[in-house]
């Protein structure tokens, strides 16, 4: 295999930090396998009643039993867990009421720990923009490239919950890397997790955890708790390969082998911000992409050929004129840039050294910008890592976080260091 092909199959794993886990050896006790489930475009669940019925952010509209299963063959059921899919309100990043699809997921056995059973919001790394890349969708059929994580959440006794953030799954284009509406889905995920009956969950402790841009999602949500979801016992929030500086981030990715990374970002701001109007500044060339893009799932063959065909471009082969430049999207990019509000509850901050997408510098940017600010931060970097590694080598140091967390222990933190 030739050097530039290695890398661009090594872009396309790492872009959606891990690895597509075929892993039926390492189910739980199977059960029967379920029926079939239709991709979320073709299943009436995920469209949302027009007008949305009243209520408030983190209300269930609908719920459904579902199945979870890391077998992607046979698709028997991951044993001992009962998981549900629901369509819940939340809000944009402009405060209007939206529809969100997620997963909710409970062990069988009694939660014997004390107190009430923890709630754990898993927030994902990228997927597309595309709907069948929905986590409701993919943990149903055994492709969830973070399925493995969610299960040692799972194995620890804990409830887990999975949002699949704005216009991923429901209808209109997923709002990609937009924080504030990824922190408030995540939020309001949790809320409704702890709404669904069935669930028995109750206002028992919370905590969140997300890699890239999950990292975005689970930063976000710390600093938006307290003002948003003061309700939530949030306990602790682990955030990992996080891009809180998007134009920090572009800068990197600009002529890299993950520059459709920063093309999907465009779109999500596009989402978000009607007013951005990125289809004015796209060439030709980047009309085409826009087309491919708006549907695409990275871990799928158009995935793949898409990040073959980008690697090593720059955003002037996809535009007239660069949006980034403009003060519209510096503004809009800058008002989801993390680090403006210490989280009020500690926070585990992991980082590659060797990351090839996200740079270490505004990670410890906003270290520091959350140390400064009084916040109680963790943080550790991983100096052999590069993206795909450090969600691998960070797991170990999230589950103790949390599992100190949710028994009660004080954070140290190590701003001090």
């Amino acid at each position: 295999m030739s050097t530039s092909v290695r890398r661009c199959v090594r872009a396309m794993l790492a872009c959606c930090t891990g690895l597509a886990l075929t892993a039926t050896a390492l189910q739980g006790n199977a059960l029967a396998a379920p029926q079939e489930s239709q991709p979320p475009a073709e299943d009436p669940f995920y469209k949302p009643p027009s007008p949305l019925p009243d209520g408030k952010p983190g209300d269930i509209i609908r719920s459904r039993p579902s199945v979870f299963t890391m077998d992607p063959i046979g698709k028997a059921p991951y044993g001992g867990v009962k998981s549900w899919q629901v369509l819940y309100r939340s809000e944009s990043v402009q405060g209007v009421p939206i529809a969100v699809s997620g997963s909710v997921l409970v062990p069988d056995k009694p939660w014997t720990g004390g107190g009430q059973r923890p709630l754990v919001s898993y927030t994902v790394g990228t997927r597309g923009l595309g709907d069948s890349c929905a986590p409701s969708y993919t943990l149903t059929q055994g492709i969830d490239y973070e399925e493995l994580f969610i299960a040692d959440a799972l194995g620890k006794g804990w409830a887990v919950t999975v949002t699949d953030m704005e216009g991923l799954g429901t209808p209109g284009q997923h709002t990609y890397e937009v924080g504030g509406s990824q922190g408030k889905a995540v939020l309001n995920m949790a809320r409704a997790a702890q709404r669904l009956p069935d669930a028995g969950l109750g206002a028992g402790p919370v905590a969140v955890w997300g890699y890239s841009q999950g990292g975005t999602s689970a930063g976000w949500a710390a600093e938006l708790a307290a003002s948003y979801a003061p309700e939530l016992q949030l306990k602790g929030v682990v955030a990992g390969g996080v891009p809180a500086d998007l134009l920090a981030v572009g800068k990197k990715l600009d002529g890299s082998a993950f520059v459709a990374l920063m093309f999907m970002a465009a779109v999500g701001y596009d989402a978000a911000y009607p007013e951005l109007k990125l289809g004015g500044y796209l060439n030709d060339r980047g009309r085409e992409l826009l087309k491919k893009a708006e549907n695409i799932c990275l871990l799928s063959l158009d995935g793949a050929s898409t990040l073959i065909d980008t690697s090593f471009k720059k955003i002037s082969d996809y535009t007239a004129s660069d949006p980034l430049a403009t003060p519209e999207w510096q503004r809009r990019l800058n008002a989801n840039k993390l680090g403006s509000t210490a989280p009020g509850v500690p926070v585990f901050q992991g980082q590659a050294a060797l990351d090839e997408i996200i740079p270490a510098e505004q990670a410890e940017t906003l270290r520091r910008a959350w140390c400064a600010k009084g916040a109680n931060v963790t943080w550790k970097s991983y100096p052999l890592a590069e993206h795909v590694l450090g969600i691998l080598q960070s797991e170990p140091d999230a589950i103790a976080f949390l599992t100190d967390r949710f028994a009660g222990k004080p954070a140290q933190g190590n701003c001090a260091a």
